[in-house]
């Protein structure tokens, strides 16, 4: 490998910083790591690294330096077809209407897109982009829910559920108090932390409520001595899953095989229609929300990896678990029966019950969950590939994205598709702090096979052994614990 320069700079975001000096360090030779970029470096780069946050990447360098140079940046200069809700929406709409055969017909929630900036704006939007959807809420159909969310927010910020037409419009009228009043009061502080500015956020995504998610305990998974509970006082939780996605070049993309699972606070419950008097707003979203951001106060109590939840059991949503009568022990003639005995029988044949009616996640289910991403992925980013004015991957880039999952479960399909994946966003920059310190070797890991795989060969020759590798890694092939999903050869402007 030649000699490089690294600029490295998170001036936010302490955890990568040091994730990224300690995976330059396994580099060989070891690159001269700098803070900034000074005008001589700017001016004649030679052999350059900057695996920066995007704000401070001088970008001018990636997109032009001396043919002499090599310059490899961490950040593709245009991506909001990925990393924009409503831009996402519409490239997968634009890709549909040309490949209706592709999988992300079901791997995609029904999604609308809206410019809004004032409550009193929706009555003309449901004569017009939202009159699909405004015939469905018509209909009332109390299963079917919605979700909002700003196109441009992250970290759960301006989510909401609604039901009606009036909710929607009760949210928006929500959101002009907040900006006409910025000071929120103690009462309201569970709010505050997803309340959004609508004067600055104009673009908003509304999403169908998959009110079917996968639901799992994970108290089975516990992180200390705390004992497991019984099966019959486990309770389903809603949760996502956070992927991560690298980039690289025009294009390659690989999935992180050690997928995170990101729990709600609070047992699911579907939302139901408030009682009379009572609007949407008073849904308790912590029960809905899965995004950690939203949960700091927890810590990593709500974190779990993929792989630590086979062999926990899949659980129903409230109000579907079938009772059975509980057989009572049999006592010998003329003895009277002994109420201990019948509490351990009657606990026993409970759980014997819950075992066998209710199955566990399998080594198979996870394999096929990880399946269905990396290929819903992969069409997601020919996607974006085809929608070239908002995505442009550059030959000397590369970049890592956080992708959300949520996993739907239908029990009476054939169980090699009971569970669905469901792309819900891509996240640039993904907030890997909010892991926790017990799964930051999994990053650690990351960030060394990011080095290995978009780093080394970049700054190696072209007979040598890092390319060579490189160039024969085959879709579907896992190393450094990254599956590649996706290899696609582009041609532009400057002869890639």
């Amino acid at each position: 490998m030649e000699d490089f320069t690294a600029f490295v700079s998170w001036p936010s975001a302490p955890l990568t910083d040091r994730l990224v000096r300690t995976a330059l360090d396994i580099l060989s030779p070891r690159p001269t790591i700098v803070t900034s970029l000074s005008a001589e470096s700017v001016a004649s780069p030679r052999n350059l690294l900057q695996w920066a946050t995007y704000d401070v990447i001088d970008h001018d360098l990636t997109f032009s330096h001396l043919p002499q140079c090599k310059v490899l940046s961490s950040s593709y200069v245009i991506r909001k077809a990925l990393i924009r809700k409503h831009f996402l929406s519409r490239c997968i709409r634009n890709y549909l209407m040309k490949h209706p055969e592709s999988l992300l017909v079901r791997s995609v929630p029904r999604t609308w897109e809206l410019e809004i900036s004032f409550a009193d704006e929706l009555d003309e939007l449901w004569e017009d982009d939202l009159y699909d959807l405004s015939d469905e809420l018509d209909k009332r159909d109390p299963s079917k829910w919605w979700i909002l969310k700003p196109g441009m927010a992250d970290r759960g910020m301006g989510i909401r559920l609604f039901h009606t037409k009036e909710d929607l419009q009760e949210i928006f009228q929500e959101f002009e108090r907040d900006d006409s009043d910025l000071e929120v009061d103690e009462e309201d502080e569970d709010r505050r932390g997803t309340a959004v500015v609508t004067s600055q956020l104009r673009h908003f995504v509304i999403q169908e409520y998959l009110g079917d998610p996968l639901l799992l305990d994970p108290a089975e998974v516990p992180l200390d001595s705390t004992p497991i509970p019984a099966l019959t006082d486990l309770r389903g939780h809603k949760f996502h899953l956070r992927v991560y996605c690298v980039a690289s070049g025009t294009i390659r993309v690989y999935v992180y095989d050690r997928i995170l699972a990101l729990f709600s606070a609070m047992p699911y419950i579907p939302p139901s229609v408030p009682a009379k008097g009572e609007g949407t707003n008073e849904l308790d979203l912590a029960v809905h929300l899965t995004n950690t951001s939203l949960q700091t106060e927890r810590g990593q109590a709500g974190v779990r990896l993929l792989d630590e939840l086979i062999g926990c059991h899949v659980l129903p949503c409230p109000g579907h678990l079938s009772r059975r009568p509980h057989p009572e022990p049999r006592d010998a003639m003329g003895q009277a029966t002994d109420p201990d005995a019948v509490r351990i029988a009657r606990r026993e044949a409970s759980e014997c019950a819950f075992e066998s009616h209710y199955p566990i996640l399998s080594v198979e289910d996870v394999s096929e969950l990880k399946s269905q991403m990396s290929d819903v992925l992969s069409e997601t980013f020919k996607a974006a590939v085809e929608m070239s004015i908002h995505f442009q991957p550059l030959p000397n880039a590369f970049e890592l994205y956080g992708v959300d999952f949520v996993v739907t479960h239908n029990p009476s399909l054939d169980a090699s598709r009971r569970f669905q994946v469901n792309l819900l966003e891509v996240n640039s920059e993904p907030a890997i702090e909010l892991t926790g310190p017990r799964l930051t070797w999994i990053l650690e890991d990351l960030f060394k096979a990011i080095a290995k795989t978009c780093v080394l060969p970049f700054f190696s020759p072209v007979a040598s052994p890092a390319r060579e590798v490189s160039n024969g890694w085959k879709v579907g092939e896992t190393r450094e614990n990254l599956r590649k999903c996706l290899d696609l050869q582009m041609r532009g402007a400057q002869g890639w």
